[in-house]
């Protein structure tokens, strides 16, 4: 009888060295997809966001929301007999998954040439700022830096003020998804009969694959267009960004057909004459002139809820800019699971980010909980590599593998 799959990765084992976001966010993915993610950490300290951020009953929500769903096991691999584990259970997994610094996984003794001589048929996957080669891939990179070079910090802000950087992971979410791309096409042409292969992915590559128009018009001009920082509005397009209204701040795009009816909806018909704002692009190269006129306009409606409710009659694309707060309370988040109530053993009850990614044949919401510091240590060992309980006690007890201890109140929960 064949056994019935929890989520679509159900079968697939990974050995995930990774730590922060981008690399624990592949994992992250594909745990709540049903792999098997046996989390790596390195001796003595483990995953280093175990220690960062807002911590309940010494849990880190941080380390929390990127490792549900993961078995821990932290080995000193400087060792011996922690590399001989680590080379055993290679042979057991579909797939190794680091982010490390390029050329780091090599010095633990863990080079791609060893990982497919240890097991052909695995697929290796580094994620790095900068990638496996070029001049800059020995820099020291994050999130932050990759984006730099990539020449999106230089869209971001305003030309008073210069750059500026959003307090969110685009760059490391957004590059475990084309990590997650990447490993799933290369188990489909494993599956198809071809074997193991090692996948470069980085964040500048992402970043840089994220460009809009931007690129192209500069390179088409030779360089004669040079997009300046936009501030609150798009450069090139309008009107099309983040206005002054009654209560706060809205986004508004009324581009292309829509600035027809959004004319009509302000009641200012003769704009529609206006040599000023004939087109995108004219209305663009005078926001000076046009912005002063919308947020007049906003400002002397109702609220902001109510102009949301005129120009979505009219399908003009419009959103109050919410915090996160709101977020966590917004109905639509809620409903969708955009917003997830998550219960941890030791932290309790808290929202975090939900999956976005959503299947039709499998429920979208495990139930997964955080490991504590090597915490599936024997069910690892013993279960893939046959080691029985004295082995692993004396491992143990020369430091080779490190677990910490359980709370009391944590066991209790995890067994409710």
């Amino acid at each position: 009888m064949k056994r019935k799959k929890k989520h679509i990765l159900d079968g697939i084992r990974v050995l995930d060295f990774s730590q922060h976001v981008a690399g624990p966010g592949v994992t992250r993915m594909m745990a709540e997809m049903g792999a098997e993610i046996i989390k790596l950490e390195l001796a003595p300290a483990g995953e280093q966001i175990r220690a960062v951020g807002m911590k309940i009953n010494d849990r880190s929500v941080y380390f929390i929301q990127q490792n549900r769903g993961k078995k821990s096991i932290c080995v000193d691999m400087r060792t011996d007999a922690g590399k001989a584990i680590v080379y055993d259970l290679v042979k057991k997994v579909d797939i190794v998954l680091e982010n490390f610094a390029p050329g780091a996984i090599g010095r633990l003794g863990l080079p791609w040439e060893k990982v497919h001589e240890l097991n052909p048929d695995c697929i290796m996957c580094s994620v790095s700022t900068f990638g496996q080669d070029g001049p800059l891939a020995t820099l020291p990179g994050y999130d932050f830096i990759g984006q730099a070079y990539a020449g999106i910090t230089s869209m971001i802000g305003d030309q008073e003020n210069g750059p500026y950087i959003p307090l969110a992971a685009l760059g490391d979410t957004m590059t475990a998804a084309h990590a997650l791309a990447a490993i799933n096409a290369a188990l489909y042409e494993r599956a198809t009969g071809g074997g193991g292969q090692f996948l470069d992915i980085c964040l500048l590559d992402c970043y840089f694959h994220c460009h809009e128009m931007n690129v192209g018009m500069v390179s088409a001009s030779k360089g004669e267009y040079s997009p300046m920082l936009p501030g609150r509005h798009h450069g090139a397009v309008g009107p099309l960004g983040v206005f002054k209204s009654k209560d706060g701040y809205i986004i508004l795009i009324a581009i292309l057909g829509r600035w027809k009816d959004f004319v009509e909806v302000m009641g200012k018909p003769e704009l529609l004459e206006d040599p000023r704002f004939v087109d995108d692009a004219a209305r663009a190269a005078n926001q000076n002139v046009l912005t002063p006129i919308i947020e007049s306009w906003l400002q002397e409606q109702e609220s902001d809820a109510e102009v949301i409710r005129l120009l979505g009659e009219r399908h003009i694309p419009v959103a109050p800019i919410l915090s996160i707060e709101q977020v966590l309370q917004h109905p639509h988040m809620l409903e969708r699971g955009t917003v997830r109530t998550v219960s941890d053993r030791g932290a309790g009850e808290f929202q975090m980010p939900g999956t976005p990614l959503r299947f039709s044949a499998y429920a979208n919401d495990l139930d997964l909980q955080a490991p504590y510091l090597g915490e599936h240590t024997e069910e690892i060992l013993s279960g893939l590599l046959n080691m029985n309980a004295e082995e692993i006690s004396a491992l143990v007890e020369k430091g080779i593998l490190v677990r910490e201890a359980i709370p009391e109140a944590a066991l209790k929960a995890g067994s409710q």
